[in-house]
């Protein structure tokens, strides 16, 4: 068994053999290729689409050259002609009136952290008390919001309640 598969087929490669096919490639890479085997000195693609011969490639972007008929963002009239039929949208509805309660909770849920993060920012002094009762403001603000949210639909919705499956 010199050199073949045990199974009866080609020589087995070797790292030499590996060598010498990646320099044959590596030879040929520029090299024009024949399709008839003859070497005919022809390019695989048209000489227009060679590329001139340079030392360091170009990084410029070139930009077609601009023709008279080329109408661009620039060219367009600056004023859309006003037309009678356009939408206007209606006035929006005024906001809810929110209830004192609501307001209450509002300002107690953000005061008391605010007032403890101002006074720590500031370096002040921060009783024993009012450190208390801004985390009840903050505690008590949010279980209000919470208790008075409300769990059913809007009675104004209409008949239908969404997308029916």
């Amino acid at each position: 068994m010199t050199g073949e598969d045990p199974v009866g087929g080609p020589p087995a490669n070797n790292g030499s053999d590996d060598e010498e096919i990646w320099r044959d490639l590596v030879a040929r890479f520029d090299a024009p290729e024949q399709a008839d085997g003859g070497d005919t000195g022809a390019t695989p693609w048209p000489e227009r689409e060679d590329l001139a011969p340079t030392t360091q490639p170009s990084r410029a972007r070139t930009l077609p050259p601009a023709s008279a008929a080329t109408k661009g963002p620039r060219d367009w009239p600056t004023s859309v002609p006003e037309s009678d039929d356009h939408f206007v949208p209606p006035p929006p509805p005024p906001l809810p009136k929110v209830d004192p309660i609501t307001k209450g909770a509002w300002l107690a849920l953000f005061g008391g952290p605010a007032y403890l993060l101002i006074a720590t920012a500031l370096g002040w002094t921060i009783p024993g008390i009012a450190a208390f009762c801004a985390v009840a403001a903050f505690v008590g603000g949010f279980a209000v919001l919470v208790l008075r949210m409300d769990d059913r639909p809007p009675t104004d919705s209409g008949p239908d309640d969404g997308a029916v499956v």
